[in-house]
């Protein structure tokens, strides 16, 4: 069985190479940091380099351009536009300074010189030049723009306007920008600007199409920046795109901790922990390093196999501990040089700047990114001092963003001063920042270190809500569920979930479910949908509850024990340990039928070698454990 499944494995590896290689794709990268006769920019010309390094590991041919003048952006620009006649996909990106004249956007050169309106149209480059390029290509165009800075020219050019305008096209053209059209985006506090860094973290992600990508980044760029940055597209694709075109895998998170128990290394363990202090499988990884336990089945994937997964991981993450892991292991991998090649570009660790590392200490669990975790409050109080420090730090870096106030005021209050970290919420909340609204309303309704008020802390979960933040979204429709602080509302309250839902929360997904399931919205059957998407988007109890209804059956949803089993065995490997429980010490509540879809998938496997007979025993527990601790293989899901 397993010579065969070695034989299939290279096959389906084959089949997804060709896929990738079958679409031709192009990409024009440029980021102008270095500036002649205006402000310079920190962070365009190593977002345009760590871009172009990240499209080429996706399969782009790229022109890349840094610091380029008129001349050499119009250059590079006829270069793309002969390029992208016979591309399936063609991606222009810039970063550096951008503005708007009369609804019509310009890229700044670095040898811009404008003393006035005159010198203004010989020195910059009008985005219609890049469209004009792009519309000999007979694929998908996609155009993202980090350039929503402030005019750099000031008084010399008056009409020019903050920001870039929105554009609109014919068929097949995607507008990504940093920020909203006409709005200011931020500089990045370390290495990239914010909008990019989150663009980095998600264009690895397998099988995540382009709108449900910059849903992610939206999401993070609001988070990371406490919603003063708000990314926004257009587009009128006529078809799905996805960056990285492998099947749909296991979380980022989840596989940190396959691949460390897989490697049986108590380095990359102890880093799984630091760098997911409330990840699922924290349990078992502190049980690993404080016990020596080693329980799990033998990994039986090939070494090949085994590369390849920490490669993939080392390049989805951007963690250098695992790049030079993978470098230490496979000197001369068929990766070697892209690891390289990446560990140039990423800072380490402990080599944070204060921004950095306050987000790191600090960060609320609920504003996890793709880049920074959460950190329960409990964690946080024991790393207060080291907080504090770096987010005041932080903030007199970055005074332009009460993000790092709101930082602060959290780790104040994990020190114990709460009536200090209750100012610093004032202020970060005066100043427009999200999770300090929703923290400061939390305080007002339950009277902590403060009297209570519950119109001022539902006036603040209002204005946290209109700014974008999911909890608040979530906290206010559960107030008007219930209809004791607020009027009862259904209506509204499902309004809300609904545009939590879009913008990406999986709470609020799963429970737009639940109100399916109950007949409130919709129909029943929606509800499988809802929990497939939410435990897609990381709530992960979203697997049980759709692997229910499929074991189920019924009016509404037909049976099926086979997509029941993949629930069940997806869930086991992300989730904190319930359907491993469930399914060992109370299989009952699951069909035969299903017991023996998931027994065939732990064989195919190679975790299960007792009879198929749809009935647990102790192989089966064994072979649950070893799926969840190392064992789990996404093909094996994909192709039954």
């Amino acid at each position: 069985m397993a010579a065969l499944r070695h034989v299939l494995l290279i096959a389906l590896t084959i089949i997804w190479a060709g896929a990738a290689l079958a679409e031709g794709r192009v990409a024009l990268v440029i980021g102008n940091s270095d500036y002649a006769s205006v402000a310079s920019l920190d962070n365009p010309s190593n977002d345009a380099l760590d871009i172009s390094v990240a499209l080429e590991g996706l399969g782009f041919d790229v022109i890349l351009g840094r610091d380029l003048t008129r001349e050499g952006m119009r250059q590079s620009t006829a270069d793309f536009a002969d390029a992208a006649r016979d591309a399936d996909v063609a991606l222009f990106y810039y970063a550096g300074h951008g503005f708007q004249i009369g609804g019509e956007n310009y890229l700044v050169p670095i040898d811009a010189r404008i003393a006035g309106t005159g010198d203004a149209t010989g020195q910059i480059l009008a985005v219609t030049e890049i469209l004009r390029a792009l519309e000999g290509s007979p694929g998908l165009k996609l155009v993202v723009l980090d350039a929503c800075r402030d005019n750099p020219f000031g008084t010399s050019l008056p009409e020019a306007e903050n920001g870039l305008a929105r554009i609109g096209t014919e068929a097949d053209f995607m507008f990504a920008y940093a920020t909203q059209p006409g709005n200011v985006a931020y500089d990045g506090t370390g290495r990239n600007s914010f909008f990019t860094e989150a663009l980095l973290h998600h264009l690895y992600t397998p099988g995540q199409v382009i709108s449900d990508m910059m849903i992610a980044v939206r999401r993070d760029v609001i988070t990371a920046t406490g919603g003063q940055q708000i990314p926004w597209e257009n587009s009128s694709l006529t078809r799905q795109f996805a960056f990285d075109t492998g099947p749909p895998d296991m979380s980022e998170e989840t596989m940190f901790y396959q691949v460390a128990t897989s490697a049986r290394d108590d380095a990359l363990m102890r880093l799984y922990v630091d760098l997911y202090p409330q990840g699922a499988h924290v349990g078992e990884a502190l049980a690993w390093l404080e016990t020596g336990t080693r329980t799990r089945s033998i990994d039986r994937r090939e070494p090949d196999e085994q590369a390849e997964q920490l490669w993939t991981l080392a390049q989805r993450s951007r963690v250098r501990p695992l790049l030079q892991f993978y470098l230490d292991r496979y000197p001369d991998g068929a990766h070697a040089a892209q690891a390289r090649q990446l560990m140039a570009l990423l800072p380490d660790l402990q080599d944070m700047t204060p921004a950095a590392l306050c987000d790191r200490l600090a960060t609320h669990p609920r504003d996890a990114t793709a880049g920074t975790s959460g950190v329960p409050f409990e964690r946080l109080q024991q790393n207060a001092v080291a907080a504090i420090q770096a987010c005041s730090a932080a903030v007199t870096q970055s005074p332009n963003l009460p993000h790092y106030v709101a930082l602060l005021a959290r780790a104040t209050a994990a020190s114990g001063d709460l009536s200090r970290a209750i100012a610093l919420y004032e202020i970060a909340a005066e100043r427009g920042d999200l999770r300090a609204m929703v923290s400061l309303a939390q305080l007002k309704e339950n009277g902590n270190g403060m009297a209570q008020d519950i119109p001022g802390a539902m006036e603040l979960y209002e204005q946290a809500a209109e700014g974008g933040s999911e909890d608040a979204m979530i906290n206010l429709a559960i107030t008007l569920f219930q209809g004791e602080l607020l009027p009862k509302d259904d209506d509204r309250a499902i309004a809300l979930l609904e545009r939590a839902s879009a913008e990406g929360s999986a709470k609020a997904t799963f429970n737009l479910g639940v109100l399916a399931l109950d007949g409130v919205i919709g129909e029943p059957a929606d509800a499988l949908d809802y929990f497939r998407r939410a435990a897609r988007d990381g709530e992960y109890q979203g697997y049980r509850a759709a692997a229910i209804m499929l074991d189920k059956g019924g009016d509404f949803v037909p049976r099926d024990p086979a997509q029941a089993a993949n629930m069940l065995l997806r869930g086991a490997a992300e989730d904190s340990g319930q359907i491993v429980t469930e399914l060992t010490d109370g299989a009952g509540q699951w069909s035969g039928e299903t017991i023996t879809q998931v027994q065939l998938r732990l064989a195919a496997a190679g975790l299960y070698t007792s009879d198929v007979d749809g009935k647990p025993g102790p192989n089966f527990t064994t072979a649950l454990n070893g799926w969840r601790n190392g064992g789990f293989q996404s093909d094996v899901l994909t192709h039954q």
